[in-house]
Formats: structure tokens, sequence, C-alpha cells
């Protein structure tokens, strides 16, 4: 089974997340697999473990970045030869369908991160003209798809897991690199690109009510990452919050950290709050549809979005009370979130999709 797999970009996201850990796993369900991306580390890891990788610019939303895009997944498609192709969200999925204008047409199973509200009419419309089938990765979002109108393909739900990755380094040492040298500092941790739907400038806002001794790590880059230091200076949070930028070394800071927390205005089903789960961390992040299905059976705290003062309660509690603390980081993932079911899942899917072929 010859399985490409297109992304926009494959950095320190969760979608990148899963696309490396499906593109491992693949060889014990037979798959052998490629990814087309605008590039990153992840893509860097694959290659010199031996996967094909090919160079795709990013779209941009932009006419011609789509066209340019879809010419090279074309030249992709055309090199690798695939069975199916599983593209990432609303973007990579026009991408694949222009692309095989210029190339044999293959079944497209497209995997829908998410959107915000006023995006999934939009987005559903693209899906019926794009996707043989459409993967939604929590229950609520799939609910989401059919009530704004997308029932062929209708979305099947396959819930996002993490890979587990073990830290390379020591909780101490990670901590003293980045300035921490007192195991009794609370430390925050928040996992998220650097863009308006991650709500960092509600995080920033709740840190600067939050009050006692703790210090919050931002990694992550992104388009208003100027903007948030230009938000922390005024609010005086110099050497209580530190920006790490884009990290590669997420299981190092999550054995370093002691709370995860995320403020985003939507999430499908977000890897950063199923990663701090799997490490034991507890996780206080906004009342949305994805982060409400993953905390379900405990874990955390949710928080109404954009809501700083209720963020700074919750973080409040899970930082300084260890007991708390405790109870709620010995939750884990929720049933259904691990690695052999979601590969099954998405096995009995492509092999469906491309049984003419075979």
């Amino acid at each position: 089974m010859r399985v490409l797999q297109v992304i926009s970009e494959m950095g320190a996201g969760g979608a990148e997340a899963l696309v490396s850990g499906m593109v491992g796993e693949g060889a014990d369900f037979g798959w052998e697999s490629a990814v087309a991306s605008g590039g990153g580390f992840r893509a860097d890891r694959l290659r010199e473990q031996g996967f094909t990788t090919f160079e795709v610019p990013v779209a941009r939303r932009s006419a011609v970045g789509v066209l340019r895009a879809a010419a090279a997944t074309a030249k992709a498609i055309r090199g690798f030869d695939p069975d199916v192709v599983i593209a990432h969200n609303v973007s990579a999925s026009v991408v694949t369908r222009v692309a095989m204008l210029r190339a044999r047409r293959r079944p497209v199973l497209t995997i829908f991160h998410g959107v915000a509200d006023a995006d999934f009419p939009g987005a559903v419309r693209l899906l019926r003209r794009t996707s043989d089938a459409v993967v939604a990765v929590s229950s609520v979002t799939a609910d989401r798809l059919r009530v704004t109108g997308l029932t062929t393909p209708d979305p099947v739900v396959v819930a996002n897991t993490v890979f587990p990755e073990r830290p390379t380094l020591d909780r101490a040492a990670v901590r003293r690199s980045l300035g921490v040298v007192t195991e009794a500092l609370p430390v925050a941790l928040c996992l998220a690109r650097m863009e308006p739907q991650k709500r960092h400038d509600v995080l920033l806002d709740a840190w600067a009510r939050l009050g006692g001794d703790a210090v919050l790590w931002l990694a992550g880059d992104g388009s208003t990452r100027s903007a948030l230091e230009k938000q922390a200076g005024e609010l005086g949070l110099a050497g209580r919050v530190r920006f790490l930028g884009s990290r590669s070394d997420v299981p190092n800071l999550l054995a370093a950290a002691d709370v995860t927390v995320l403020t985003s205005d939507w999430e499908g089903m977000p890897i950063a709050v199923l990663e701090s789960l799997a490490a034991g961390r507890p996780v206080v992040a906004s009342d949305v549809d994805g982060v409400r299905e993953a905390l379900a059976h405990g874990g955390g705290i949710t928080v109404p979005p954009r809501q700083p003062d209720a963020t700074a309660a919750a973080l409040r509690t899970l930082l300084f009370d260890p007991a708390a603390r405790a109870a709620a980081g010995a939750a884990g993932p929720a049933a259904g979130h691990d690695p052999h079911t979601l590969m099954k899942s998405y096995d009995e899917l492509i092999r469906t999709l491309a049984g003419a072929r075979l």
C-alpha cells in the first residue's frame, strides 16, 4: 500500500506530529509512505530515517500559491505513484485535487483537523468537491460538519492520538538550560503556534493576574510573536515569561514543566493536550470542542474561552496545589486515544478507498 501524505508544513504542530507518527508506524500495516510538504524538522527526520519526502511550497491561500503547490504535488504524485493520498486539512485537499488535473486520479482521504466556526460552510463546500472520504479528529467536529451540510462523503471519526516519544534529557537539566535553577519553582508550558486562533494574548493577560512565583514557557513561533513580546513587556512580565521559539524537543519540555496551558478560540482535537496527558502533565485549556472531548474523563481544568480571570484561577490551582496537580496529572488520555487503534482505523479506510486499484 503506497500512501502519500500531503500537508502544508512539517514543523512542530499537532497535525505534523500525527503525520510523522503515521509514517513511522505505517510499515507495521504494510504501508510504503511518503510525505509532500513545505518542509520542517519532522520532514528532515523522516528523510534521515529513509522515508521519501517531496518539497511543496506552502499555498498561503492565494490562487498563485495553490497553483505552485499543486504543480509540485503533481510531480510528487507522478514520482511516488501512490495508491491513496491523505490530505491534512482543506487547503491540502484543494492543492491535491488541483494537482490531479496534471497527474492520474487517486483516491483522496482528507483528515479535517478543524477550522474556526465561521469557516465551516466554506470548508464543507470544498470538501464535497475534493475528497473521497473525510475523517474528523473528534466527534464534535464530525457533528459540526454534518450540521453544516457535509453528508457526502459522510465524515468518519478517528480520534487523534500521540505516538510516545521519550525525553532525551532529565527534568533538572532541561529546567537549568531554560533558567529554572530550583525544583520548587512551578513551570507552565504552552505548546502552540503563535497564530490568532491560539489566543496567547489571553494567556499573557491571565499570567499577569496570576500572582505567586512561577514561570511561563511559550514554545512556538508565528505571526503574532512580535505583538505578544510587546504585550508581555507592557504587562511587566519580563523574567516571568520566556519565549522559546519553535522547538523540536517537546518530550523534554513536558518532562520539565508542571502544567500545560492552551487558551485557543477553537480546536479540533489538540495534539498538545494529548501529549500533556500522555506525559502525566495536567492541562488548563479553553472549553472548546476538541478540548472538551479530550478532557471529558479528567486530566485538567477547562475554562471559558477568552476569560483571563478564569484561566488565572485554574492555573493558580494546578501550579500551587501539589495534591490537585497530582490528581489531575494521573488521569491520562481517554480510551481510544492509542496509536494502534488509530492506525487500524486509517488502514481500513485507505484500503477501502484504494480497493479498486489494488
